[in-house]
């Protein structure tokens, strides 16, 4: 006579039929995890009992410290999540600032001048000043924080932008009209004028007034 089970039904009843080996299958879901897992959930995930789960992550953590990984395996507040190792937190910091304060191409730079002294201009306008297409160029400020969108043209529809108070940082300054005067260094710049508003009435943000165009 055989002994049968009593008590609760375990969880693990429940779980689907694993198709993986049982460390990568961890590994995988883990990786792409946007919050702390339990094992109960890591184990419907990859489909093995919860003690055994349990044992391959504790073995997880245990390698990773052996072989000195740049990440850890941790189990905090009931949850298991991959961290950046505390060691290579200068590391880290310093590629994440790098992206933040890398250095504005001249492109940039000279986009970022016609929205400063223009604000607040359509995407077309700069265009036709740059005598170029700035649409990628205006996305980089964007993502900067430099310049946001400021409402729409009444008369075309066309989005306009303007610097932000991040910009003004930036720069140190309070306001915009602490920018340096411009004129002198612009000639006939109300002939300028003419020829800039000829060249965008007929324009709009899906065309620009001139073809070539230009990356970040």
């Amino acid at each position: 006579m055989t002994d049968e089970p009593t008590g609760p039904t375990e969880p693990e009843e429940a779980l689907a039929v694993p198709v993986a080996p049982l460390r990568p299958a961890l590994e995988a879901v883990l990786m792409v995890a946007d919050q702390p897992l339990d094992e109960l959930a890591l184990a419907t995930a990859v489909g093995y009992p919860p003690g055994e789960v349990v044992e391959a992550l504790q073995a997880l953590a245990a390698e990773y410290d052996d072989q000195g990984r740049g990440f850890e395996l941790r189990n905090v507040a009931g949850g298991w999540r991959y961290y950046t190792r505390e060691e290579m937190a200068p590391v880290v910091e310093a590629f994440v600032l790098e992206g933040q304060q890398a250095r504005l191409t001249q492109a940039a730079l000279e986009t970022l001048a016609v929205v400063a002294y223009q604000q607040p201009v359509s995407r077309a306008r700069v265009s036709a000043v740059r005598g170029v297409n700035v649409d990628g160029v205006m996305r980089t400020l964007l993502n900067r924080g430099l310049v946001e969108e400021a409402g729409q043209d009444g008369e075309h529809g066309a989005t306009l932008y303007r610097t932000t108070s991040y910009f003004l940082e930036r720069i140190g300054v309070v306001s915009i009209d602490e920018l340096p005067e411009l004129a002198p260094y612009l000639p006939d710049l109300e002939d300028m004028e003419e020829e800039l508003a000829r060249a965008t009435e007929p324009a709009s943000e899906a065309k620009p007034a001139t073809d070539p165009s230009e990356d970040e």
